[in-house]
């Protein structure tokens, strides 16, 4: 598992929310948010495809992943 889905699931784990701030071609930049979503707390900047398929098509931690991803 690639560092970035790992500090990902992590977030999670933890209870905090995690958004998609930016798509630009293969680069995703995550915000990692307080438990409530309110305030960017750090981002993940990353080209990794493994990131790429974790995330999908969600818009955060809290979109149901949709079949397939």
């Amino acid at each position: 598992m690639s560092d970035a889905v790992t500090a990902l699931r992590r977030w999670e784990d933890s209870g905090a929310v995690w958004r998609v701030l930016g798509r630009d071609g293969a680069r995703l930049t995550i915000g990692l948010c307080t438990c409530t979503a309110s305030e960017v707390v750090d981002r993940v900047v990353s080209d990794d495809p493994e990131l790429a398929r974790f995330v999908g098509d969600r818009t955060g931690s809290d979109d149901v992943p949709h079949a397939g991803a």
